[in-house]
C-alpha cells in the first residue's frame, strides 16, 4: 500500500492514512474526493462539523428589512444563498432581475445558477477567494448600490462589516440562519486523523466545542477560504493546506498538490 509521508527536520516521519473532511459525504461516487482517496490510497471520512438552522420568515420580519430596497447582495457561502432565496420564497418577495450579487469566490457565484439566470454583468466575485479581492469588486459599485449582507446570526464576518463601514457603504446585515456546532465528539475520540480540512470559521469553533483540549500534535490542518484560514490561525493552530489559490482553486486541488509534493519528497 502506498504511504504518503510528512517529515520535518528532526521529526519522525508520519504516514498520512486518514483524512477528515468536515463536510457531508458527497452524494456522487464520482466525486473527485474519492478519486483522490484511490490515487493516494488514503482513507477519507466525511462528517459535517456544523449544522444550520434557518431563521423562519416570521422572525426575519422582526429585523424590519425590506429586501426589495437593496440593489446588491453579498454572499460568502452557498448556505447564505440557499437561505436568502428560501426567505424570499417564504415571504413571497420577488427579487428584481437587476439585483447585483457579490460573492466571495467563483464557486459561490456559480451556485447562483440554481436560483437565477446567471449573467456576468450582475454576478461578481473576488479573483482569489479573499475578502480583499471581493472588496476590490464591491468598491467599484459602492457608490450606486445598497447592500444586503446575508449572514449567520452568530457568525458574521467582522472584517467585511468593518470594511463596509469604513468605506461608507450603505448596507444592512440580514440574519437568515444560525450556525450551530454539530456533535462530533465520538468522531474525534475514536479516530486519530492525519489531516483535518475545514471550510468555515464555525467548523473550527466546533472542533474546540467538541474537544476543548484539542492539541494539533502534528495533525495537518487545511482550510478553505480566507475567513476559515484566519479562524484556524487565531485558534492557535498551524495552517498547512490553504485554498483557494491560483494553482489550487478547490480543497481537492490543494489536497492533491500537498499529497503529491509529499510523495515526491520521500
Amino acid at each position: 500500500m502506498t504511504k504518503t509521508v510528512v517529515k520535518k527536520a528532526g521529526e519522525k516521519a508520519k504516514s498520512i492514512q486518514k483524512i477528515l473532511i468536515t463536510q457531508p459525504r458527497p452524494e456522487s461516487e464520482k466525486s473527485p474526493y474519492f478519486e483522490l482517496s484511490r490515487r493516494y490510497e488514503v482513507s477519507m471520512d466525511f462528517y459535517p462539523f456544523i449544522r444550520l438552522e434557518g431563521i423562519p420568515a416570521r422572525d426575519f420580519r422582526k429585523q424590519k428589512i425590506e429586501i426589495q430596497q437593496y440593489t446588491g447582495v453579498i454572499f460568502t457561502s452557498r448556505n447564505a444563498i440557499d437561505h436568502f432565496f428560501r426567505i424570499c420564497e417564504e415571504m413571497k418577495v420577488s427579487v428584481s432581475q437587476d439585483t447585483k450579487y457579490f460573492c466571495i469566490t467563483e464557486a459561490v457565484a456559480l451556485y447562483l445558477q440554481k436560483f437565477i439566470l446567471y449573467r456576468k454583468r450582475k454576478v461578481f466575485f473576488g479573483a482569489d477567494g479573499t475578502n480583499k479581492s471581493m472588496f476590490d469588486v464591491i468598491n467599484k459599485h459602492k457608490g450606486n448600490e445598497k447592500f444586503l449582507y446575508v449572514c449567520s446570526e452568530n457568525q458574521q464576518d467582522n472584517e467585511i462589516v468593518g470594511w463596509l463601514k469604513s468605506n461608507n457603504c450603505e448596507f444592512v446585515l440580514a440574519f437568515m440562519y444560525r450556525t450551530q456546532s454539530a456533535d462530533v465528539k465520538e468522531v474525534l475520540s475514536k479516530t486519530e486523523y492525519d489531516i483535518i480540512c475545514f471550510f468555515t470559521p464555525s467548523g473550527v469553533k466546533s472542533l474546540f466545542d467538541n474537544s476543548p483540549k484539542f492539541k494539533q500534535n502534528g495533525t495537518v490542518i487545511g482550510a478553505f477560504g480566507s475567513n476559515t484560514s484566519r479562524a484556524v490561525e487565531e485558534a492557535g493552530l498551524k495552517l498547512v493546506i490553504k485554498a483557494p489559490a491560483p494553482s489550487t482553486p478547490s480543497m481537492v486541488a490543494a489536497l492533491d498538490q500537498f499529497l503529491g509534493s509529499v510523495l515526491k519528497k520521500k
